[in-house]
C-alpha cells in the first residue's frame, strides 16, 4: 500500500478524481470478491485523502492571497 500512496502523491487533483471515480464504479458494479473489494476501498480512501489535502492547500493559498494590509479578509469560497 505504501507504493500506492507514493504513486498517488504524484498525481494531480484531476488524475486523482478520475482514479477515484473508477474505483467507486468498480465497487458499485459489484462482481469482485471481498478481498478485492477491500483493496479497492483502501485505494479509494488514499485517493480521497489526497484530493482533500489538495483542496485544503488550495483554500490556504486563497486565504493567503486575500490578506490585506488591514489584516485577513476571510470570505466563503465556493469551489465548483
Amino acid at each position: 500500500m505504501d507504493d500506492y500512496r507514493q504513486k498517488v502523491e504524484e498525481m494531480s487533483f484531476e488524475e486523482s478524481m478520475d482514479a477515484l471515480e473508477d474505483l467507486v464504479r468498480r465497487l458499485e458494479d459489484g462482481g469482485i470478491g471481498l478481498d478485492e473489494s477491500l483493496r479497492v476501498y483502501e485505494q479509494a480512501v488514499v485517493l480521497r485523502d489526497h484530493c482533500r489535502s489538495i483542496l485544503e492547500d488550495g483554500e490556504r493559498r486563497i486565504r493567503k492571497i486575500m490578506e490585506t494590509a488591514d489584516g485577513v479578509k476571510e470570505e466563503d469560497i465556493t469551489l465548483e
